[in-house]
């Protein structure tokens, strides 16, 4: 491709040869010039044009002009478009400006200290959004932060892209160590029929086909030798029984409930440099509810810390919602379900006995379980 603007000119008809003798005489400058079919050929810069088309009229010639591609051609595009022009130069110097300022810090590995915490001793080591990468020293900033912010045990951070990224390793706590156990009973949690029982330490109070209620001693932590020696024990031990529970499950058919009334709006902002800047009106849904979301703008591979901030809004409202009685059943039949699940995965369920309770306003479940498992709960012995 050419530099310099050229044209492909074809001239026929009229005074063809006093046109050519023409253009030689007046050292136009003519390339690639040949005749076929009494038609000239030729080849000519921008600046003879002018020149060309004059001969063309002197001398009713039919002239035809095409331009070749060329890098002029190009950029004379874009000589009127200072907006655009002028875009690509501020974007140009805010790729490099970002490149070598700390746009965004992110914290990884912290889990008991805050992000506000080690962000505020970055913040008295002079390194916030708009630092200079050239004006941080690694190495005392991350000694510097490990010794002032408590549960730190090692800091690591490196610059990449336009993001500071400080990682952190925090301290282990020692466990708290328990040099014995504590003297315990073992006491029914429930009101059930012992079906089984078996004793790792203390005294077994109970046995298989025992009923006992809540509160009842089941294995002592207290014991005795011959000579009347006390000792306290840890009691310890498995004890199974079958026990009943009632549970109640309830679905209002009317009510009111939140709903979406089907207005939705979108508010955008332009977010410079985290600082956002509103690009349209405010929301003025007394109840609603939003997704936030935003895209960043992408040069030459690389995220700008510029970009478009959405948030879309769905207005809501509370309405008198109704229900039949079949959807009501079918609501609590979950319910059931999850409860089953979630509570007495660890139990057999040996029974399940269900009493309805309909009236207009509302359908209830009382559910009595007879259920087998574990009755154990532990009570303490407090010895002076």
């Amino acid at each position: 491709m050419r530099i310099k603007r050229y044209f492909r000119i074809s001239a026929d008809g009229g005074n063809i040869y006093d046109f050519i003798n023409g253009i030689h005489k007046g050292n136009i400058n003519c390339f690639g010039q040949f005749c076929k079919n009494n038609i000239f050929y030729a080849s000519a810069f921008k600046k003879d044009l002018k020149k060309i088309k004059a001969l063309a009229d002197e001398y009713n010639i039919n002239l035809k002009i095409n331009e070749y591609p060329s890098v002029e051609k190009n950029i004379s595009k874009y000589k009127r478009r200072f907006g655009l022009i002028m875009g690509i130069i501020i974007i140009f110097f805010a790729v490099v400006y970002f490149s070598q300022v700390v746009v965004t810090i992110e914290i990884e590995g912290n889990s008991r200290v805050s992000d506000k915490t080690i962000l505020s001793a970055l913040e008295s080591m002079n390194i916030r959004k708009g630092t200079p990468v050239r004006d941080i020293n690694f190495i005392k900033c991350e000694n510097k932060l490990m010794f002032t912010v408590d549960g730190i045990s090692w800091v690591g951070m490196r610059y990449t892209g336009n993001r500071l990224v400080v990682q952190i390793t925090e301290t282990v706590e020692k466990p708290e160590m328990i040099n014995e156990r504590l003297p315990c009973n073992i006491v029914a949690d429930k009101t059930a029929q012992i079906t089984y029982t078996s004793v790792c330490d203390g005294m077994l109070m109970k046995k298989v086909g025992d009923y006992v209620f809540e509160g009842d001693m089941l294995i002592s932590g207290v014991t005795s030798d011959d000579t009347g020696h006390i000792v306290f024990h840890h009691a310890m031990g498995e004890i199974t029984g079958i026990y009943k529970e009632n549970i109640s499950f309830s679905e209002n058919l009317s009510e009111k409930r939140k709903i979406f009334t089907g207005n939705n709006k979108t508010l955008r902002s332009l977010d410079f440099f985290g600082i956002k800047i509103p690009l349209s009106g405010g929301n003025d849904y007394k109840s609603f509810e939003s997704e936030e979301n935003i895209k960043y703008f992408k040069f030459f591979g690389k995220y700008l810390p510029v970009g478009i901030y959405e948030k879309r809004i769905s207005e809501t409202d509370f309405a008198e919602v109704s229900i039949t009685s079949e959807q009501a059943e079918n609501i609590i039949k979950e319910k059931i379900y999850l409860y089953e699940k979630n509570f007495t995965s660890d139990m057999e369920i040996l029974e399940r006995n269900i009493k309805k309770d309909i009236t207009p306003e509302c359908i209830t479940y009382n559910v009595e379980y007879t259920l087998k498992g574990d009755i154990c709960r532990e009570n303490e012995i407090y010895v002076k």
